[in-house]
Parts: C-alpha cells; sequence; structure tokens
C-alpha cells in the first residue's frame, strides 16, 4: 500500500487510521469486536433521530457497517474512529470525517454518542481531537457539517467548535418517512483557535 503523504501535512496513508488522543479519551481503529457497542449507539432510536439513514436492526447490520467504515478508508473517502475514555477500550461513540476530498482540501463531519454518555463532554472532546488531526495531519483547509435543524445540542457543540452556519436547505432529507431540512455548517482552517470549546 502507498505510504507517501496524501497531502502537506504529517498523515501517511496505511492499513488504519491512527490512534489519537485527547485528555480523557482516545479515537481509535474499530474492529469486529466493536459490533456490540455499534448496536447500543446505532440501533438506538433517539440516537438515530436526526440521522438520514433508520437505526441498525442487529448485530448483523453493525457488523455490516464496520465493515463498510474499513471499505470506504481503504478507498480513501472516510476516517471513522470509535470515542472510548483513556483507562477502557470500550466504544462509547464514533467520530468522523467523510466524504474526503484530498484535492480540494475538505470533508464533512459526523459524530455519535451512546444515549448513557450524553452530557458529559465527550463529542466536544473527541471533535477537537478530530478537527486538530483533519487541519494538522491532514492539511485540509475546510470542514462541512450537515444538522437537522431542531438538532439543538449538536448545533450549539459544532458552533463552540467555531463553525459558522452558512445555509438552510429545505426539505434536504427523508428519513422514516418524515421530510427533514437541514442546516449547513462550516469551519476555515484560518478560523480555527486550538481548545476554544
Amino acid at each position: 500500500m502507498d505510504r507517501k503523504p496524501a497531502v502537506p501535512g504529517t498523515f501517511e496513508w496505511g492499513d488504519e487510521l491512527p490512534r489519537l488522543s485527547g485528555r480523557r479519551l482516545d479515537l481509535r481503529w474499530l474492529t469486529g469486536g466493536d459490533a456490540p457497542a455499534m448496536l447500543e449507539i446505532f440501533g438506538n432510536a433517539e440516537v438515530m433521530k436526526f440521522w438520514s439513514s433508520p437505526p441498525l436492526a442487529d448485530l448483523v447490520a453493525a457488523s455490516q457497517l464496520i465493515d463498510e467504515i474499513h471499505e470506504h478508508f481503504h478507498a480513501r473517502r472516510l476516517f471513522q474512529w470509535g470515542i472510548c475514555s483513556r483507562d477502557s477500550s470500550q466504544v462509547h461513540g464514533t467520530c468522523t470525517l467523510l466524504n474526503v476530498d484530498l484535492t480540494q482540501r475538505r470533508a464533512e463531519i459526523g459524530f455519535a454518542l451512546a444515549r448513557g454518555e450524553w452530557g458529559q463532554g465527550l463529542a466536544s472532546e473527541a471533535l477537537e481531537v478530530m478537527i486538530r488531526f483533519a487541519f494538522e495531519a491532514l492539511g485540509l483547509q475546510r470542514l462541512e457539517a450537515d444538522v437537522d435543524p431542531r438538532n439543538e445540542r449538536s448545533l450549539r457543540l459544532l458552533e463552540r467548535q467555531g463553525f459558522r452556519r452558512e445555509g438552510y436547505l429545505r426539505e434536504r432529507w427523508l428519513h422514516s418517512g418524515e421530510t427533514q431540512d437541514a442546516v449547513f455548517l462550516g469551519l476555515l482552517r484560518r478560523e480555527w483557535t486550538p481548545g476554544q470549546a
């Protein structure tokens, strides 16, 4: 596999995602053994309320999701880490760079936490770690987020990280028989201040 840096920065594409560390948590490569945790996260209707896909149905679907994550990583389109505490390998959520465009130096971001982990600041710290990687190691210039306008928790979190609202897209998604709007947000490398959240 090509080990040369894909873009200016320190990242060299390997067979797995690099492990990234924050103050309280690590972002790590997902494995087949994480299927139960992924089902707990992405099988929960409350967690998936504002997503563009329905909750996972079972462990088979969770395993398939992990396989798809690996396939997209090897195709150089997606980085999706498991979020775990520093003292445990248990996955409590995921943090994602998707639609990675190394030529245009931009990507979208996504994140999800198990329902029982909400309100502890884990998503904020995970995003801070991932944003640093995106701008410094990957050399990206722009990050984007697509958020349901009713998802106030995610909007507040992104705005604390420096994201700005750039547009309102009407009836962008059809999810569980419901039409959903979207708020589009962006963060530029030159506007980002590490640790601002």
